[in-house]
């Protein structure tokens, strides 16, 4: 069954450079709501690097472009990918990769914590850590990716361990370019809350500034801990963190 269900993902991700996908072992790990869907399918979609690069004093309408197409491809493609599964008795639920503006100021407005951390079922299938500005950090592409999640009653197996603590080691860069002065440089790991290094209220706040200002919209995006972090750029005079 499990090479059934990595032979399906895999025929779904294409062009193949441009994803990651991992296996997650969720048991003990998610809210009521999914009772029963212990393991995980985490899926990342690498942003484009150009359009990204330019986010240098703020959002571009080009990257808010870019990272509503991005969601929406992602949604549909697993989509496609659960009715694949779905067709050879396999069950799942698909999380969509963001939630609404609206649910922010409703739904989720008391934490800004959705009911699945895509996050979370990333890390847990090996594909990076969380880094200093709450960003997942992939091995991969860096933070230059979106995440969506599937997931599953069968059980599945992760190809590479759960990562449980950061590989930032001693660089900032994302931490000092924040606008919303929203991170204090702790590192995170699997025993660390995100408020002990981030706050997201400053973050969330911020980004909607942007949203009025730049674009005029109700609006909730930033990005500029996206474009300055070392891993994902090309650019050669830049130190790197050491990976793994």
């Amino acid at each position: 069954m499990m090479s059934l269900i990595d032979e399906i993902v895999r025929r779904h991700l294409l062009p193949s450079d441009k994803h990651i996908y991992g296996f997650s072992d969720l048991r003990g790990l998610l809210h009521r709501k999914f009772e029963g869907y212990n393991f995980g399918i985490s899926i990342g979609r690498q942003l484009d690097r150009g359009i990204v690069d330019k986010v240098i004093n703020g959002p571009t309408l080009e990257y808010y472009s870019h990272y509503k197409q991005v969601n929406k491809d992602l949604a549909f493609l697993t989509g496609k990918i659960s009715e694949e599964l779905n067709k050879n008795n396999i069950e799942t639920l698909k999380i969509d990769p963001t939630v609404s503006t609206s649910e922010l100021d409703t739904v989720y407005s008391n934490s800004l914590r959705t009911d699945l951390s895509h996050k979370m079922v990333a890390t847990r299938a090996g594909l990076g850590w969380i880094g200093k500005t709450d960003l997942f950090v992939s091995k991969a592409f860096g933070p230059r990716l979106r995440l969506v999640s599937i997931l599953l009653k069968t059980p599945v197996n992760s190809k590479s361990d759960p990562v449980d603590f950061s590989h930032c080691g001693n660089c900032t860069v994302c931490v000092e370019s924040c606008p919303a002065k929203a991170a204090n440089g702790k590192s995170w790991d699997i025993t660390v809350d995100r408020e002990e290094f981030f706050d997201p209220w400053k973050c969330c706040d911020k980004c909607a500034d942007y949203g009025r200002i730049q674009f005029g919209i109700d609006a909730r995006i930033c990005g500029i801990c996206v474009a300055v972090c070392p891993l994902g750029r090309k650019d050669s005079n830049i130190r790197k963190p050491d990976l793994f």
